[in-house]
């Protein structure tokens, strides 16, 4: 298949690096600027094992190319809507998307540009762009595919993401594990977001029942939505924030405190829209929204 990756930076060099090394056709659709830095140094990716850099092909908007196979769209949610208005000229009537972002807000809009041609996407990896070099901190990266709204997935598709360096698996209800890892980061953007802190110190400060209130109005959400957040990540995301004396902090805490484009609205603004239209009560999702907007108009 003809594979084409939007945006090469921490998730989607990570991922097309994996896929180009098992010889898969891998191109990236990049800004011309990113273009010339990987014509000129191709691209590196250094992991846990090991430190490469692969030549790759790209293309940018202005780009004329055939149709792709499977379009992989990975760049942060501030760029969702700026990448819709240019991936309509590589798609056609047997491409399929998987975006792998957080949140559900983009699904959404997929769907409504191409009615039975998204799939969902769930990216496992922890990765970040250290200025062009793509970082990996830990080994895990996995990949989870499913279809929507009773659609199976192609199993070319399968094939193509089933590489040797991934852990791909095709899921039942994507849409539930969605939601599962939804529900977790907006409790951890809550959290370290309204008491600026990490999880630890929080703890320390005796906020560990208002930590457990954010997940329970973040899961309650989910619920009132159809998709009860499983026990098994429940479980985990109660482990990850009261764990006493721990560091974490939430990659939408991070990005805010660096006063960089955060995905502020996409995690916490959307869970909150659905909140009041399921009639939910969020009172610390509510003042966290409050906290990050006002901060954000200074």
């Amino acid at each position: 298949m003809r594979i084409l990756v939007v945006g090469a930076g921490a998730t989607g060099g990570a991922f097309g690096t994996l896929l180009q090394e098992a010889g898969r056709d891998v191109t990236y659709l990049v800004r011309p600027r990113k273009q010339e830095v990987l014509r000129r140094d191709g691209l590196r990716f250094i992991s846990p094992t090991a430190d490469r850099t692969h030549p790759v092909k790209t293309i940018t908007a202005a780009d004329r190319s055939e149709a792709f196979d499977l379009i992989l769209v990975t760049v942060k949610a501030t760029a969702v809507e700026g990448v819709l208005g240019e991936i309509g000229a590589f798609v056609g009537p047997g491409t399929s998307l998987i975006p792998i972002l957080n949140g559900m807000a983009h699904v959404d809009r997929l769907e409504q540009l191409y009615p039975g041609q998204v799939l969902g996407g769930l990216a496992r990896i922890v990765a970040t762009l250290d200025g062009d070099v793509v970082r990996q901190q830990v080994p895990l990266t996995s990949l989870m595919v499913g279809g929507l709204n009773g659609n199976p997935v192609p199993p070319e598709v399968s094939q193509a993401l089933d590489v040797p360096a991934v852990g791909f698996s095709v899921v039942d209800d994507v849409m539930g594990a969605l939601w599962d890892k939804w529900a977790f980061i907006a409790a951890a953007g809550i959290v370290n977001c309204l008491f600026r802190a990490p999880v630890g110190r929080i703890i320390d400060a005796g906020g560990k029942s208002k930590i457990l209130d954010a997940i329970s109005e973040t899961e309650a959400v989910a619920a009132a939505a159809g998709h009860p957040v499983s026990d098994a990540a429940h479980a985990q995301a109660a482990g990850i924030l009261t764990e006493p004396g721990s560091a974490f902090t939430s990659s939408l805490y991070r990005d805010l405190s660096a006063e960089l484009p955060s995905e502020a609205e996409h995690i916490l603004g959307d869970l909150a829209g659905r909140a009041r239209s399921l009639n939910v009560p969020t009172p610390l999702l509510d003042l966290t929204l409050i906290q990050i907007r006002a901060g954000l108009q200074r």
